[in-house]
């Protein structure tokens, strides 16, 4: 049985690697999210902006313990995820945990060319985004830094780069003995 937790903050690269790393492995692959937003036929950023932070979370949270009865899987999680209830410690229990550790200058750099749409990141931009993003960063690091596994994804800008870095996770997390 293996179960593989992907955390970190938002433009990591968690799904990214991810979905490659689950087809590199013969794994399905489940992103948080995406489970989210297909149960309740609403956006992340709806649900939170209808019922609140605090609503939101405990969708999160039930979430995260039904997909952590899923065998032969990597679960990429949400941003703060990580961060709320005891879901770390969930996490370190059901399976393996990597956190995909990436310089605030990065993610900002990555964000600012994600399509994707990120409420609490809009009308920031420039140092202001960079900023943001550390401060944010600094609070979340050390539920992050629970993770079994802490692996710097900061160079993933070609195919052959996420290639690379889904071959050296594979390889530590079968050498760490981390499959659990």
């Amino acid at each position: 049985m293996i179960r593989i937790f992907l955390v970190g903050y938002m433009g990591a690269g968690k799904t990214t690697l991810g979905k490659a790393l689950a087809r590199r492995m013969h794994l399905s692959y489940i992103d948080t999210d995406q489970f989210i937003e297909n149960r309740y036929h609403k956006k992340v950023c709806d649900l939170f902006a209808s019922g609140g932070e605090a609503h939101f979370r405990k969708i999160e949270y039930h979430t995260l313990c039904e997909v952590s009865e899923i065998e032969n899987v990597v679960i990429s999680t949400g941003g703060g995820l990580p961060c709320f209830q005891d879901s770390m410690v969930i996490m370190n229990r059901a399976g393996t945990t990597v956190y995909l550790d990436v310089p605030a200058e990065e993610l900002a750099t990555r964000l600012k060319a994600s399509k994707t749409v990120r409420p609490v990141l809009q009308n920031r931009s420039g140092s202001e985004l960079v900023d943001f993003i550390k401060e944010s960063l600094e609070e979340r690091r050390p539920f992050y830094e629970q993770a079994g596994i802490c692996f710097d994804a900061e160079q993933m800008d070609t195919e052959y780069d996420v290639k690379t870095l889904v071959e050296k996770l594979e390889a530590l997390i079968y050498d760490r003995n981390q499959i659990k």
